[in-house]
């Protein structure tokens, strides 16, 4: 093995004029305190730019600097080295050979665990440096843990058929902690986390058990041939959840928090007896994220100052409405978190509370005890708040109260499952709200749906099908030429999928003289009609296609989400 001399990172860069002596003493204080890499306390101190550092290593050792995100890696390759390894080292393997491999590491200087990969692959080390936050999110995709899911389940397999046991007694048991039905959903759990999932799907077929995640909003199937461990795994979850695991006729709602790779999750539990056991869909919220503020959340300028203005008035309705996972539950969090202050008393009404606020009262919903929204708003009222979120209106006694708060002197907040924004006020109507009253207390309402973003790391142009040029010239008399499209062509960054993350499309409705006036006279032809002409109404497509053109989306995801 060849012998690698040790350099001070921190002489050579004031050497070199890349940072001052000051400026390395100060680190070297820093370092001191928290024990961290030299190289990156200067990234943190804002002495030098990550990449900077990174290009000036490459030049000093002589070695390559790679944009790992880019690389064209194989998994089981990467697997070569143990996971445990790669994290504790923060080092990738990205080439083997019969004598020497090319390996990631954000620290080229640290030989010690350079020499440690050498002697456990027992081959020479050709280093690369990489970013140290693509080289994490590189690990988290090459050690997804689908394999390691599918050895579980068959262990867990082999012991539920060779001992003939009492499974609730098993898994109920203090000494549970190692068993493989733990292990297994321990794994489920950590591959949710490092791809983003959103929901867990456990679904027993009639051959086969499948777990389906559901990523940027679609999902994407794991096929178990392990059918046996069905039961185990439910009932280990409901255990979990303090659920009736002798009830396997009814559905059952539960919820539990886990840490998992140093997130806390809360997760929502939902059970449902189907024809070959019972499914479970299990909802993950990362706390550890972090509630959004309303500029992050993505609404163009013009709608982002109409929706400020609004929230920040002393009374009046804002309703956000979409369907199921469209981002309502975020924004208004976002909106709540706008305008939480000590001088102003706010209170909530959810099911569930999905984030815990400092200083809101906030109440979990319980139908089985009486403790139903239109209940908790009638407490809600005689404890002088000044706002009150209703986190869904159900009913028209629910919208009653609603609508009534709002005029006597309340900001509420609120969500429909409504298409549309235009169609908002009139399914109100249609809930038996008296046009006159709700023209009282309506002030905006905004509807969102949520597109998946291309991957920034494998954006590519694209050629729309012939379809598509078609519905887009009939639908925006647009012609297709005029437009540049883009795609994701698929990249290890989103496990090859071509999209990465979402962001929102919004459609604002501000409730002007026009609409008003049609709604006091119960017109809903007329405030559909008034709605399309009010200024600056756009529609969700119009908003999806300018994403379209800034290269954000694709066009197929402006017709998923049009309805047109």
């Amino acid at each position: 093995m060849e012998e690698r001399k040790k350099i001070r990172i921190g002489d050579l860069l004031v050497q070199h004029r890349i940072i001052n002596h000051d400026q390395l003493m100060q680190a070297l204080a820093e370092q001191k305190k928290t024990g961290r890499k030299l190289g990156r306390t200067l990234i943190d101190l804002g002495a030098i730019q990550e990449t900077e550092l990174l290009s000036f290593l490459s030049r000093q050792l002589q070695i390559p600097f790679i944009d790992i995100a880019q690389f064209k890696r194989k998994d089981e390759v990467c697997r070569e080295l143990p996971e445990s390894m790669a994290r504790r080292f923060r080092v990738m393997l990205l080439e083997s050979g019969a004598n020497d491999v090319l390996l990631a590491t954000a620290d080229p200087t640290d030989l010690l665990s350079l020499d440690e990969v050498s002697r456990a692959l027992k081959k020479r080390i050709r280093p690369a440096v990489v970013r140290e936050s693509d080289l994490l999110n590189a690990i988290d995709q090459a050690y997804r843990r689908t394999e390691q899911i599918s050895n579980l389940a068959e262990q867990l397999s082999d012991e539920l058929s060779e001992n003939d046991v009492d499974l609730a007694a098993l898994l109920s048991s203090a000494e549970v902690s190692e068993a493989p039905v733990v292990r297994l959903l321990q794994s489920i759990f950590e591959d949710a986390v490092q791809t983003s999932a959103s929901d867990i799907h456990i679904e027993p077929d009639e051959k086969v058990l499948r777990i389906r995640q559901r990523i940027d909003g679609l999902l994407h199937e794991q096929v178990l041939d392990s059918i046996n461990i069905a039961p185990a795994l439910v009932v280990r979850l409901k255990l979990m959840c303090g659920l009736n695991i002798s009830e396997k006729r009814l559905p059952q709602d539960g919820r539990f928090s886990i840490r998992v790779m140093h997130k806390l999750l809360d997760v929502r539990l939902s059970t449902l007896p189907v024809q070959n056991g019972e499914s479970v869909v299990m909802r993950l919220l990362d706390h550890s994220k972090g509630l959004l503020d309303l500029e992050q959340l993505g609404m163009p300028k013009p709608l982002l100052d109409c929706f400020k203005n609004h929230i920040q008035k002393p009374h009046g309705m804002i309703l956000v409405t979409g369907p199921t996972g469209s981002g309502k539950t975020t924004t208004l969090y976002a909106a709540l978190s706008a305008v939480n202050a000590p001088h102003t008393k706010i209170i909530t009404a959810e099911d569930p509370i999905e984030y815990r606020i400092s200083r809101i009262n906030q109440t979990q919903i319980n139908d089985k005890i009486g403790l139903t929204f239109a209940n908790v708003m009638r407490s809600a009222l005689r404890q002088d708040p000044d706002i009150i979120l209703v986190g869904e209106i159900r009913d028209q006694e629910t919208a009653e109260i609603a609508v009534r708060a709002s005029i006597t002197g309340h900001l509420v907040f609120s969500t429909l499952h409504t298409n549309s924004a235009v169609e908002t006020a009139t399914r109100l109507l249609d809930m038996g709200i008296e046009g006159y009253i709700l023209a009282s207390a309506l002030r905006v309402i905004v509807a969102q749906r949520l597109v998946r973003r291309i991957c920034d790391r494998c954006v590519t142009d694209a050629v729309p099908e012939e379809g598509t040029t078609i519905w887009l010239e009939q639908t925006f008399q647009i012609a297709a030429h005029s437009v540049l499209f883009k795609q994701g062509a698929g990249c290890p960054h989103c496990n090859h999928s071509g999209f990465k993350g979402r962001v929102g499309v919004y459609e604002l409705l501000e409730l002007r003289h026009e609409t008003l006036e049609a709604l006091r006279m119960n017109d809903s032809s007329r405030f559909i009609a008034a709605a399309k002409a009010t200024p600056g109404f756009r529609r969700f497509s119009d908003q999806a296609l300018d994403l379209v053109r800034q290269g954000i989306t694709t066009i197929d995801e402006v017709q998923r989400i049009s309805g047109i």
